[in-house]
């Protein structure tokens, strides 16, 4: 077989830059149907179900008018019975009964209070011209629920048919894997040595010029897509633990060895050795649980425990824990009377707003203000804020300042991880919430969390 006949039977793997080619796709397949303004197809099968659907309701509605009419009819019925002997009698009594009569035509209707034996006569009433008002009533509503019908038949329909679209489409896929015969052995060998030049590693899609794969091409591209992205995060994520883990285990060895060799006739080579290494594995101990954190996190094994939480309570906590743990900065409070209430996670957002908090004592000289305050933005969400007077930032550094293990070079010096500001993005992505962040170098920043008020 040659290159070019090669080329043609397995189909072509692109590097992005070429060009698919093939016949236009036919929209009159089996087993689907235009339908719709905008000429979508829709499954045999589906738009049968749709029908059903949409019939079944209505005459569930056309039987929930009945039952309500006859219960209007009957009440007012027995309304014109009780008020008639209320007006006769001057009060209603269970003992009188009452029945109609029509003989010689409906012009002579009559209505008969009698006994409860139905021997004695106390009462009677033509009733012809109320009939005539019952009747003319009765033919009004049905009226009106008939043209309810009408009108609300064709949004009936609309509704079903957005509540089956996604079955639908997923009818469509099943249709048109159903017509893709893998007995034809030239297009099944075209897809397998197709897939089979795929590169893991670089970047391409897969085009294989025929429009019965088209979907299957389609479907392929995207799950390639996905998968580069997550062969690439997960080794950014590798490497930059590694680099991080390799510090403090250096560190470790380091110390370890000097007590080899002096730490027993050195009591301050002891000492010094010994607070290192305690140091170091705190720091290590840190970084493993908030990378277990991420983890869990992108893995979708953290849940959160939504309930009604009041802001004002959770700033009030996060302020009087702050005066309590450091005394060495200022802390202000500026507390509003309305109360913010929303839908979160209290310990998650807490965990959040602390991880700010300390990054803004961290940053900060001894003895100078870290100011915590709440409220509403111009779009009446409610936000949280954190404002230092530390040493701020760039603005090129605040573009990356949540990207994981990102640290600027002015903070090298600084103890910390470059991870607890991934931490806090996760949980306030996972409260639909966002981040607005103002820093000046050598002026300080603020950061306002800022939550979805729904």
């Amino acid at each position: 077989m040659t290159g070019t006949q090669k080329q043609k039977r397995t189909g072509q793997y692109s590097n992005g830059k070429g060009k698919q080619s093939g016949r236009p796709q036919n929209d009159n397949r089996a087993g689907t149907q235009k339908s719709g303004t905008g000429g979508q197809p829709v499954n045999k099968k589906m738009s049968s179900i749709t029908r059903s659907l949409f019939w079944s309701g209505l005459w569930e509605k056309v039987g929930l008018y009945i039952k309500a009419d006859l219960v209007l009819f009957l009440a007012i019925v027995f309304g014109f019975v009780l008020d008639r002997e209320y007006a006769k009698f001057g009060n209603i009594s269970f003992r009188r009964w009452f029945y109609f009569t029509w003989k010689g035509g409906l012009e002579h209707l009559t209505m008969v209070l009698t006994d409860h034996k139905f021997e004695k006569v106390y009462y009677r009433e033509v009733c012809y011209y109320p009939f005539l008002a019952l009747t003319a009533l009765m033919v009004t509503v049905i009226f009106l629920q008939f043209m309810h019908l009408v009108f609300s038949a064709y949004s009936e329909h609309r509704k079903i048919r957005k509540i089956l679209k996604p079955i639908n489409d997923l009818a469509l896929k099943a249709d048109e894997l159903n017509r893709f015969s893998f007995s034809d052995t030239e297009k099944y060998h075209r897809l397998e040595e197709a897939i089979g030049e795929i590169d893991p590693e670089h970047e391409g899609t897969l085009h294989l010029g025929d429009s019965d794969l088209a979907g299957i091409e389609g479907a392929m591209n995207n799950l390639i897509i996905r998968m580069r992205d997550s062969y690439k995060q997960q080794a950014r994520f590798v490497n930059d633990a590694s680099h991080e883990l390799r510090t403090p285990i250096a560190v470790i060895k380091g110390y370890a060895n000097m007590l080899e060799r002096w730490g027993r006739e050195d009591e301050k080579v002891l000492d010094e050795s010994v607070t290192a290494i305690s140091h170091e594995a705190e720091h290590m101990n840190i970084l493993v649980e908030q990378l277990l954190f991420l983890a869990r996190g992108d893995a979708g094994r953290t849940k959160l425990s939504m309930e009604e939480i009041s802001l004002n309570e959770l700033m009030q906590e996060i302020y009087e824990e702050s005066l309590m743990i450091d005394e060495n900065h200022i802390y202000r409070f500026r507390q509003i009377e309305t109360a913010i209430r929303v839908w979160a996670d209290p310990t998650m957002l807490k965990q959040a707003i602390r991880i700010l908090v300390d990054n803004a004592a961290k940053y900060t000289k001894e003895k100078d203000e870290i100011i915590l305050s709440l409220g509403y933005d111009e779009n009446r969400n409610p936000y949280l804020q954190v404002q230092d007077t530390g040493i701020g930032m760039k603005e090129a550094d605040v573009m990356h300042m949540f990207e994981r293990f990102y640290r600027s070079d002015e903070v090298r010096s600084y103890n910390g991880t470059g991870l607890g500001l991934s931490i806090a993005k996760w949980i306030v992505d996972k409260h639909r919430g966002h981040f607005r962040v103002l820093s000046r170098e050598g002026l300080g920043t603020r950061i306002r969390v800022v939550l979805d008020r729904r």
